[in-house]
């Protein structure tokens, strides 16, 4: 863990996160959508994910895409 200081106040950070990336097709097909658009926003959100824990000072990201039912 890392200390990050926002407003005085000493905040705790990681220096390793992972996140599972789960839903994209499921999250367009409940919205009428193509399965592509459901990948689409996907890769937005890792865009914003990555920036947000550069921003934050986290040392290592772990993404895992991968999902054998798609």
């Amino acid at each position: 863990m890392t200390a990050l200081f926002r407003n005085g106040v000493e905040v705790r950070v990681p220096k390793h996160v992972a996140v599972i990336m789960d839903g994209n097709g499921r999250w367009a097909a409940a919205r009428g959508l193509p399965r592509t658009a459901g990948h689409r926003q996907g890769a937005d959100a890792v865009k914003r994910t990555v920036k947000a824990a550069g921003e934050l000072g986290i040392s290592y990201l772990t993404l895992f895409g991968f999902s054998s039912e798609n």
